[in-house]
């Protein structure tokens, strides 16, 4: 592409995927037209959809990482993590645990920890200086969706795609102790759906435990200049730490929690 094309292309991406977003059509991969669409192309997509949505009243409340357990990427296609924003209109409470299944083209269920800030995290930062910015922990769950049918995409289309993020739904927060700081590689976790449904993992899977998955995060935004950088109250989810499970309306989903000073958590989606 020309620069001028390039910049045709983002536009075009742009208005397509959040009226896709919008409508909750799903649309094609933009790979299968342009195969030279790039991650660095992706996060311009990103910015230029973040501008449109604040610009409708939207706000911004947080990033989700994407693809920070390894142990998926052979699944979906592939090779590194990814991140979007999290949006005043997407935040929620698990609360009794009775939600309406978000409108987003095939949902499905992460379950992931999340920190919120109380200062600004520097990219640099030693695990030690990245826990003295947090102010809570909560184990909660997104609800992510794909604009591309089949969940076929490339991992460019994903960072483009709105980080493929649909709703965080946050369990109770409570402070970051040192014991959870210490857990929180190696603790275990099951997840459990209708029908028997079962999946496992642990906080390793995320880029070696979710504090690593925050410091990717900064490293990635440092590089980027017209990424803004994270800052004070920012809400950070941190990546599945199971796959990604299809969700129906009248699904309800446990989690249990092992070796971590947090408790489960249950959402039922109406």
């Amino acid at each position: 592409m020309t620069d001028s094309m390039a910049e045709a292309a983002i536009e075009a991406h742009t208005i397509e995927l959040l009226d896709a977003y919008d409508t909750g059509r799903q649309i094609a991969p933009i790979f299968e037209s342009f195969p030279e669409f790039s991650t660095d192309s992706a996060y311009r997509v990103t910015h230029e959809i973040t501008a449109l949505r604040e610009a409708r009243g939207e706000r911004r409340v947080g990033r989700k990482i994407g693809f920070t357990n390894r142990t998926i990427w052979p699944i979906y296609g592939v090779s590194g993590p990814m991140w979007g924003p999290v949006w005043d209109t997407t935040l929620h409470e698990i609360g009794d645990g009775l939600h309406t299944l978000p409108p987003v083209p095939e949902p499905r269920l992460e379950p992931e920890i999340a920190f919120g800030l109380k200062s600004a995290p520097q990219a640099g930062m030693s695990e030690a200086e990245l826990t003295e910015c947090i102010d809570w922990v909560s184990h909660g769950f997104e609800v992510v969706f794909s604009p591309f049918p089949g969940w076929r995409f490339s991992g460019a289309d994903s960072a483009a795609a709105f980080g493929l993020h649909g709703a965080l739904y946050l369990g109770v927060r409570l402070p970051l102790t040192q014991s959870i700081i210490e857990q929180l590689p190696s603790f275990r976790i099951e997840l459990q759906g209708p029908d028997g449904r079962k999946l496992t993992g642990c906080g390793a899977d995320v880029l070696d435990g979710p504090l690593q998955a925050l410091g990717y995060l900064l490293e990635t935004l440092a590089i980027d200049p017209d990424a803004k950088p994270v800052g004070e109250g920012e809400v950070i989810t941190t990546g599945t730490l199971t796959d990604a499970v299809p969700i129906s309306t009248g699904d309800r989903w446990t989690t249990l929690l092992d070796g971590i000073d947090l408790p489960g958590a249950t959402i039922s989606f109406r």
